[in-house]
C-alpha cells in the first residue's frame, strides 16, 4: 500500500509539474500589418454641407381662368422646352375670338366707309360747291372711325392672345413634378398652382462658409485675376452620400455680395455639369474646396490611427521589431487617406491593420 501511494504521489508530481511547464511558455506574438506611409503631393481641403438647387425652377400658372380640359404628361417625366402641358376649356374663348372678329370687321367696314365720305367731300370742298364745315364733320367721323378700329384691332389681338394662353406649354426642359389638379377642376388666371419643372443640368449648389475663409478664398481669386463673387474659377469637388459614386468636379461661380450680420457666413454657389441626373434638387452633400498651395503630404488609412487617452496615436514598429506609440496630428481626408499635420516623418512602418491585437 506504502509503495502504491508514492508510486500515485509521484505521478501526480509530474503532471503538476507538466502543467507548469506548459503554462510557463510564452503565448505566440500577435500578427499584424504593417505598411509605409504614403507620401505625395496633396492639397488641402475645407468641407462644407450644402444643398442641390435647380438652376431654374418654374412654378406653372394659367394665364387665363377656365376648366381643366386637357393635361399633356406623365407625372415625374422629363419634358422640353414647348411641350404641351394642360389645355384649358378653349370654347368660350373661341366665341370671344369670333366675336372680336365680327367687331373689327364691323370697324374696317365703317372705316372703308368714313374714308370715302372724307375723300369725297374734300373734292367737293375743294371746288367750293360744300361749305368747309362740312369737311369737317366729314374728319372727324374718319378719326372716328379709325380709333374703333384701333380699338377692334387690340381686342382682337387680345382674344387671340387668351386663346394661345388657353395651351400652357413648359418654359424649360427639365424634370415635371405631378399634377396638381385633375381635369375638370377650376383654374383661376394666375393663381392656381398646376405644376413645377426644375432644370437638372447643369444644377447648382449652396453652402455657407465663415469669414475666416472667406477671405482665403477670395485671396486665392485674386490671384487668379478674378473675385470671388463671379466665382473666381475656384475648383471644387462634392460627395453626396452614394458611396459608389464618385466625387463630382466642378467650379463656384457665385457669392453673395455681403456676410449675414447673425451668422457672420456668406453663402456660396458651385456649378456641377450632370449629364445622368445622378444629382437632384434637394439633396445634401460635403463640397470639398481647396483651401491651400500643393504641398508634400504624409498620408495614411484611418484603420491605422489609434486613441490614447484625448490625443491621436499611431502604431510605429521599430527596427528591433519592438512597437511603440507615436502621437501625431490628424488633417482632412484626401484621396481615401488622413493627412497627418504633426507627428510623423514619411519614413516609419506603421501598423495600419490588427492593432486590437
Amino acid at each position: 500500500m506504502t509503495n502504491r501511494r508514492l508510486l500515485s504521489t509521484g505521478f501526480l508530481l509530474a503532471l503538476l509539474m507538466a502543467s507548469g511547464l506548459a503554462f510557463a511558455q510564452e503565448p505566440p506574438k500577435p500578427q499584424v500589418t504593417v505598411a509605409k506611409p504614403v507620401v505625395r503631393d496633396v492639397v488641402d481641403s475645407d468641407e462644407f454641407i450644402g444643398r442641390f438647387e435647380a438652376v431654374d425652377e418654374v412654378g406653372i400658372r394659367s394665364r387665363v381662368g377656365g376648366y381643366l380640359d386637357e393635361i399633356g404628361f406623365t407625372d415625374g417625366a422629363l419634358v422640353k422646352k414647348g411641350d404641351k402641358l394642360f389645355v384649358i376649356d378653349q370654347r368660350p374663348f373661341k366665341t370671344a375670338l369670333d366675336v372680336a372678329q365680327s367687331s373689327m370687321e364691323v370697324a374696317q367696314s365703317a372705316l372703308d366707309f368714313a374714308q370715302t365720305e372724307f375723300d369725297r367731300t374734300e373734292g367737293l370742298a375743294k371746288a367750293g360747291t360744300l361749305p368747309t364745315s362740312t369737311l369737317d364733320l366729314r374728319r372727324r367721323e374718319l378719326l372716328s372711325a379709325q380709333a374703333n378700329m384701333r380699338g377692334a384691332e387690340a381686342s382682337l389681338a387680345r382674344a387671340k392672345l387668351d386663346m394661345q394662353y388657353t395651351v400652357i406649354n413648359a418654359p424649360l426642359s427639365g424634370r415635371i413634378d405631378r399634377k396638381l389638379l385633375s381635369v375638370g377642376n377650376l383654374v383661376t388666371a394666375d393663381q392656381t398652382l398646376l405644376t413645377t419643372i426644375v432644370s437638372l443640368d447643369p444644377i447648382d449648389f449652396y453652402f455657407d462658409v465663415d469669414e475666416r475663409r472667406l477671405l482665403s478664398y477670395a485671396r486665392e481669386a485674386r490671384l487668379k485675376g478674378g473675385v470671388l463673387q463671379e466665382g473666381g474659377s475656384l475648383e471644387v469637388s462634392v460627395v453626396i452620400s452614394d458611396t459608389k459614386e464618385k466625387p463630382f468636379k466642378g467650379k463656384l461661380d457665385f457669392a453673395e455680395n455681403r456676410v449675414d450680420r447673425e451668422t457672420g457666413t456668406m453663402r456660396l454657389r458651385a456649378r456641377f455639369d450632370n449629364p445622368g441626373f445622378v444629382l437632384q434638387p434637394g439633396l445634401f452633400g460635403r463640397i470639398l474646396v481647396e483651401g491651400s498651395n500643393h504641398y508634400q503630404g504624409i498620408l495614411i488609412p484611418d484603420e491605422a490611427i489609434g486613441s490614447d487617452l484625448d490625443q491621436r496615436v499611431v502604431y510605429v514598429v521599430g527596427e528591433d521589431g519592438l512597437v511603440s506609440t507615436k502621437p501625431v496630428r490628424l488633417g482632412p481626408r484626401l484621396h481615401g487617406y488622413r493627412v497627418i499635420r504633426e507627428g510623423m516623418t514619411g519614413d516609419e512602418t506603421i501598423v495600419v491593420n490588427g492593432l486590437m491585437r
